[in-house]
């Protein structure tokens, strides 16, 4: 797990946005491109994680369909996949508000490990 700390607020504030609903995502996305340096590696990180619980919430969200309807465990076990995403969606606004590049646990490594060197 690797943490690089920031003292930029302007980076701080992207690595923020990116976590802010699609268009949050797109609008960090957009004020990165012409960054370099530090300061685009760490927004970086956080698009990268990001478009990866973006991902994997979509995934829990096709699967909770037809979970649903199973009686009496489909809607807690439904339920409990989406606060798994919530935690996870905290953890990681909590890491870029310190201005942390750190990894989300359990699946921060596979996504940066999937995405590479995206939006660098």
């Amino acid at each position: 797990m690797k943490i690089q700390s920031l003292d930029d607020n302007f980076d701080k504030t992207m690595g923020i946005v990116a976590y802010m609903t699609l268009v949050g995502w797109v609008v960090a996305l957009v004020q990165n491109n012409d960054k370099k340096g530090p300061e685009k590696a760490f927004t970086a990180f956080h698009l990268r994680q990001m478009l990866g619980l973006m991902i994997i919430a979509f995934c829990i969200w096709i699967v909770q369909i037809p979970l649903s309807l199973i009686p009496l465990i489909g809607f807690p076990f439904s339920m409990l996949l989406s606060l798994g995403i919530f935690v996870f969606w905290i953890l990681a606004v909590i890491g870029a508000a310190n201005g942390q590049s750190k990894e989300l646990p359990y699946i921060g490594q596979p996504i940066q490990s999937l995405l590479g060197k995206l939006f660098e």
